[in-house]
């Protein structure tokens, strides 16, 4: 089944690897915007038919002040993601792999002015014990993460990738690796999707030229058209697993939000496909930083503006990290976000130091909000009653890019990966569960299948579960 996007004409014409963001439509859109219950609720019942939104449309839910529609902004998108996605969370953690950066943003403690940060870059061997040590918790998915700097070319993130993948420790394994790195040219592109990565990251931080140029002082990164064409360059080097991303606290909130469906309609529009995820990170405290407090988003409008990314484009996921507190992520998981990451520690060589909770921001790039263990964020997950799942199937059965999105769209992941969850859940129960969690774990592993007999059969599962429970590991459909 081929897609069928409908993406909208705005005043740029979409074209590969061409500027898109005119800021003076964008603020139309938003000032134009008239935010009616009826034009609330005829929107919200749209994304609920699994239909993503126009720019027009989401600004309308951005103008909502009225409480009573707030509320149903919320449960549209808590019904949505039920819909879609179920109860089902991926979890992934973050592996820094060098923290040398030119560029001079006023915000991260990575820029190149900062004397206060120790520059490390890993080596084979400290990647290795690094990788070794997230195994040995339990992690299946990692994102690399790097600063911009000519050591840190598309050869040096290849061979890191494949370091990483190479590592085996007891029954644990890296199944998937993603990229959070500077814009390459097409041909760093095709030589990183050689080294068989997953999803290739780069957030534009913020879609206003103005305030872009405010806060990138310098270096490569200040270049804001090179970095907006960045994954348009990925998608010609047939990377088609691209995740977008802005900043929020540098510019106004509700500008960004558009901003980001911007950048959805012109992947539709280009490459007929949409981003596999989007990530809303807030500005959060850094070795030296310098932050104008002007756009700081509060816990309410961060809770709003993950509710309506969730309604606007409904078959994408949505990340959340670390950066935000237990309590944060408590309250936004359910309204919209599909991954998370757990047991986070963004120090430099940090997994093998085992440095526990204790942050040094001098050897990282921000502070983060939730500093709790893997074992520690799984164990409430399964008390919420969601699904823990550190599922890779789609990316070695080639479900990527377009063909992803053929079940994503009509909303076939909740039925198409709750079996994969359930299987790597039961891997983690086996081999690093206490058995406290091991029993509350498979209760819950009981409860979901009986809800996938409603609508296929279980009999491959159950089989297959028991596989799992006997010794064999990545068992995947």
């Amino acid at each position: 089944m081929k897609m069928i996007y409908k993406p909208q004409e705005y005043r740029i014409k979409d074209e590969r690897m061409k500027p898109f963001i005119d800021e003076s439509e964008i603020w139309e859109i938003l000032e134009e915007a008239q935010p009616t219950k009826e034009n609330v609720r005829r929107i919200i019942q749209k994304s609920l038919d699994k239909n993503r939104l126009s720019l027009q449309e989401t600004a309308v839910l951005l103008k909502v002040e009225d409480e009573e529609l707030i509320e149903e902004i919320k449960a549209g998108a808590k019904e949505l993601k039920e819909k879609i996605y179920g109860d089902r969370i991926v979890i992934f953690a973050p592996l820094y792999i060098g923290n040398k950066c030119v560029n001079n943003c006023t915000y991260c403690g990575f820029r190149a002015s900062n004397t206060k940060q120790k520059r490390t870059t890993l080596d084979h061997e400290q990647i290795e014990a690094e990788v070794k040590a997230l195994e040995d918790s339990g992690q299946k998915r990692l994102i690399l993460v790097y600063g911009e700097h000519p050591m840190y070319d598309a050869d040096f993130i290849a061979d890191s990738v494949k370091t990483v993948y190479g590592v085996k420790s007891g029954n644990g394994e890296i199944r998937r690796v993603n990229i959070n790195a500077a814009p390459l040219d097409i041909e760093g592109f095709k030589k990183v999707k050689e080294s068989a990565i997953g999803t290739y990251q780069i957030f534009q931080e913020s879609y206003h030229r103005e305030a872009y140029a405010k806060y990138h002082l310098s270096g490569k990164k200040k270049d804001f058209e090179w970095r907006l064409t960045g994954l348009d360059r990925a998608q010609e080097a047939l990377i088609d697993d691209v995740g977008i991303g802005a900043l929020f606290g540098l510019y106004d909130w509700k500008y960004e939000v558009l901003g980001l469906i911007r950048h959805v309609n012109h992947f539709e529009a280009c490459y007929n496909v949409g981003p596999h995820t989007i990530s809303f990170p807030r500005i959060q405290a850094a070795s030296d930083s310098n932050i104008d407090p002007e756009f700081e988003v509060s816990d309410k409008d961060f809770i709003r503006l993950v509710a309506i990314l969730r309604l606007a484009v409904p078959y994408t996921g949505m990340i959340l990290t670390a950066r935000e507190t237990k309590e944060i992520r408590e309250e936004v998981i359910k309204l919209g976000v599909s991954q998370i990451d757990a047991g986070t520690n963004i120090q430099l060589g940090g997994y093998s130091e085992d440095n526990g909770k204790q942050q040094k921001l001098e050897q990282e790039q921000f502070e983060i909000g939730d500093p709790r263990s893997l074992g520690e964020v799984i164990d409430e997950l399964l008390d919420k009653k969601y699904l823990p799942s550190f599922c890779t199937a789609c990316y070695r059965k080639g479900r990527t890019g377009e063909h992803f999105m053929e079940f994503s769209v009509p909303g076939f992941i909740k039925r198409f990966c709750s079996q994969n969850a359930i299987l790597t859940l039961a891997e983690y129960l086996e081999d690093y569960a206490t058995l406290e969690m091991k029993k509350k774990g498979y209760d819950l592993i009981d409860v979901k299948i009986n809800e996938l007999k409603d609508f296929q059969k279980t009999e491959d599962l159950l089989k297959r579960l028991e596989m799992v429970k006997q010794g064999e590991r990545d068992l995947y459909y």
